[in-house]
């Protein structure tokens, strides 16, 4: 059975018509890459501008009122799979947007950056959001002559990078000679006479000048622990165990890596030592120690870390 022919309606050449003043000033001023709208004799702004008020049927005033160019999306309807008559070849949604300084919405293509045809609207559209005007190069005088319109720009993912050379000062570098040595040092409080690790040259408790320094064991303690699943280039696998160690002798624990041990094996009380790399890759540096590692000792009991967990 044939199938129904297909009917067109059609005006060769274009259909020519007047626009009047004042939809003329509005295509005018597309033209010239501006919004438009008329205030009404109750004082509201209308765009696109009308000759009447819509509410009073009376007359506008004739004053024209540059708006926008941005605005704000009122409602939209989104297109997941665009026809070849609509004004973008990829998903978008039709939007009202009121234009800044207008009372009234204008209709337009609002374009969010999706290509995947079928796709759901992004999550971030939605009614109250910001958006601009996409003028074309060329302009005729027409709603045409606005591309579409975007989203205002709200964030931006910029990459990062900072590079800085950090001088420790005497203290620090009194410890970290100390390592380049193969040895941890620390510095005793005079008040409290805790031995405090890596040195500070000031006991954090008692606020007080630390001058006596202590060569302290390469053994310790593990006070508490996490586990990390995010890789670490220091880490030898993940997941990684991350622990405060109280050295043998000190007063405050120091943060380190524990391996050596599957990670769900590691327990608060657990006796380790330290891990050193060959002496060849020795600078002033903590990296001289690579992680602490269990110790052939039985754990020491909570009451003995508590303190320090």
């Amino acid at each position: 059975m044939p199938s129904e022919p297909n009917h067109i309606l059609e005006f060769p050449g274009g259909y020519t018509r007047s626009v009047g003043p004042v939809i003329g000033r509005f295509f005018s001023d597309l033209r010239d890459g501006r919004l438009t709208g008329v205030r009404t004799a109750a004082g509201k702004v209308l765009v696109p501008p009308a000759e009447y008020d819509p509410e009073t049927s009376e007359d506008t005033t004739g004053e024209y009122v540059e708006v926008g160019p941005a605005g704000t999306v009122t409602t939209w309807s989104w297109v997941p799979r665009p026809l070849k008559e609509h004004p973008l070849d990829r998903p978008f949604a039709w939007a009202l947007i009121r234009p800044d300084g207008a009372d009234t919405a204008l209709l337009h293509a609002l374009d969010v950056g999706v290509f995947e045809e079928g796709a759901k609207p992004p999550k971030f559209l939605k009614t109250g959001m910001r958006v601009r005007p996409k003028w074309r190069d060329e302009r005729t005088g027409g709603i045409g002559d606005i591309e579409c319109f975007l989203p205002e720009v709200t964030m931006i993912n910029a990459p990062t990078r900072l590079e800085y050379r950090m001088k420790g000062g005497r203290t620090l570098q009194r410890f970290l000679e100390g390592v380049s040595e193969g040895r941890i040092l620390g510095d005793r409080c005079p008040v409290c006479e805790q031995v405090i690790v890596p040195m500070k040259g000031i006991c954090p408790r008692d606020g007080v000048p630390t001058t006596e320094e202590v060569e302290l064991p390469h053994t310790g303690t593990v006070t508490t622990f996490a586990v990390n699943n995010i890789p670490d280039p220091r880490a030898p696998e993940v997941p990684f165990v991350s622990a405060y160690v109280l050295l043998d002798g000190a007063g405050l624990t120091m943060l380190t890596l524990v391996a050596g041990i599957p990670a769900d094996q590691v327990r608060m009380g657990m006796r380790v030592k330290a891990a050193w790399r060959p002496r060849e890759e020795w600078g002033r540096t903590m990296n001289n120690i690579k992680w602490f590692e269990p110790l052939d000792e039985p754990d020491l009991p909570f009451e003995a870390i508590k303190d320090y967990t």
